[in-house]
């Protein structure tokens, strides 16, 4: 007998299907969808005489700062400064990406200059990416000049988010609320979520106005925190159905998206950078485990059996909490309040095409399916009037995913000199490819439409 979430997620997918070909008349090219950006316009690029190359050199390092800061992937950056510079007359520039420095090479007939700036040192909210994507796509197809990109990706820094301090922490409530029911919390689990939800949530607030050098600071004692309240309700009595609240509130923290794509890069021969990635992905779980591994060592660690949840919700709260989790991760994460809707579409779809996966082909190879869907989805979502650009929707569907969940329990475990916590870790290395593989193969059309996911 098929279960009735699976039915359901069919029924999820084809209607996320009929939606894009009803609107597939729509769908604009990239100028299109660059000049209709709130603070890109036009300003075409005017061919006279030797191109500049000290504007193109300083307009392809503010974009290439910018998209670094956004999360776009090594290979992405660098096609997209290498189409800057070739529609500004500068076909044989060279770039290098690295997380956290860009070099390039303004070149062209008589003309060579070199620049070399740190990146990577200030996160945008998806609101700044998603006008970032415009300017960079309006910048690479020669509708704005290099002066009128830098004066594009200044302004674009200096917005102002569209949800204050207090709402985004409301929406880190609620989407900590949500995830854990998507977790299989109980009621009280949810509860417990959404209330460590207002205290990381403040803090990954303040954080955003520290220093870099306080970030491992912040993410050990976050960590435990939410992890000293969890084991000491279990010790207290409080059935399974809280452990999800381990997870929630730190579900940003978990460096899923770090992870895949470090995978990515690797894949593509990006191997300097990927395998910084790696390694940053790599320490974070580290510091979020040493949190747990602290917290465990005063209040002692319960048995972690996610399997045994009399309490569960039943198979029809996951669907809702998905909708509650995209409005929860769009308010706390700055998404554009006209792309909210056409995110919701994105999210429902990537989980009903998890859903599907996990039925037919088990829990790794369901990441596979999740992200296969995904990117392309995005893509296409992008290319509609009011589309947020590819990435903004499909960082929430990856969060919705909760990809390092695995690798956080299993490093914990380890730390403990459990050798199970091995079982964990190789799984969620096979996650990480899965997601990898998906996300590349996916790619294909999303390339093929000018609309990189990472």
């Amino acid at each position: 007998m098929v279960d009735i979430s699976v039915l359901v997620a069919g029924g999820v997918l084809l209607v996320g299907v009929l939606i894009l070909l009803a609107l597939h008349s729509r769908r604009r090219d990239i100028v299109a969808t660059a000049e209709s950006a709130v603070t890109t316009g036009s300003t075409p690029v005017i061919r006279t005489g030797e191109p500049d190359s000290a504007a193109t050199l300083a307009a392809t390092e503010s974009v290439g700062d910018a998209m670094i800061d956004a999360g776009f992937s090594g290979v992405t950056v660098r096609r997209a400064l290498e189409d800057i510079a070739r529609v500004n007359g500068l076909p044989s520039s060279q770039v290098l990406v690295f997380p956290t420095a860009l070099l390039v090479s303004a070149r062209g007939e008589g003309q060579h200059r070199t620049g070399a700036i740190t990146s990577g040192e200030r996160r945008l909210v998806l609101a700044q990416v998603d006008e970032l994507q415009r300017t960079v796509d309006a910048a690479r197809k020669g509708v704005l000049d290099p002066e009128s990109t830098v004066r594009r990706i200044r302004e674009i820094r200096a917005m102002t988010p569209p949800y204050g301090p207090m709402l985004r922490v409301v929406g880190y409530v609620v989407l900590c609320g949500a995830l854990a029911a998507l977790l299989g919390s109980s009621w009280t689990g949810v509860a417990l979520s959404a209330g460590l939800g207002v205290v990381v949530g403040a803090a990954l607030l303040v954080g955003e106005r520290l220093p870099s050098g306080y970030g491992a600071l912040l993410t050990v004692g976050m960590a435990f925190l939410v992890a000293l309240v969890v084991f000491l309700l279990l010790r207290a009595g409080f059935g399974p159905g809280i452990l999800a609240a381990l997870i929630a509130p730190l579900v940003v923290l978990l460096p899923g998206v770090l992870l895949t794509t470090a995978a990515l890069e690797l894949s593509t021969g990006q191997m300097i950078s990927g395998a910084g990635r790696l390694a940053a992905g790599g320490w974070q779980l580290v510091l979020l485990a040493a949190g747990i591994v602290t917290a465990g060592a005063i209040a002692g660690v319960p048995d972690f059996d996610f399997t045994e949840n009399p309490d569960a919700l039943g198979p029809v709260a996951p669907w809702i909490a998905v909708a509650v989790f995209g409005v929860g991760i769009a308010v706390h994460q700055c998404v554009p309040r006209r792309s909210i809707l056409w995110m919701l579409l994105v999210l429902f779809m990537a989980y009903a095409a998890q859903v599907i996966g996990a039925a037919f082909l088990g829990g790794v190879l369901s990441a596979f399916v999740g992200a296969l869907v995904v990117v392309p989805v995005t893509a296409l979502v992008a290319q509609q009037p009011r589309g947020p650009a590819a990435l903004v929707s499909f960082m929430p569907s990856f969060w919705l995913l909760v990809p390092g969940a695995l690798g956080l329990v299993g490093m914990t475990d380890l730390l403990h000199g459990d050798t199970s916590g091995l079982n964990s870790i190789v799984a969620t290395l096979s996650t990480m490819v899965a997601i990898s593989l998906g996300v590349l193969a996916g790619s294909v059309v999303s390339n093929r439409m000018e609309r990189p996911a990472l």
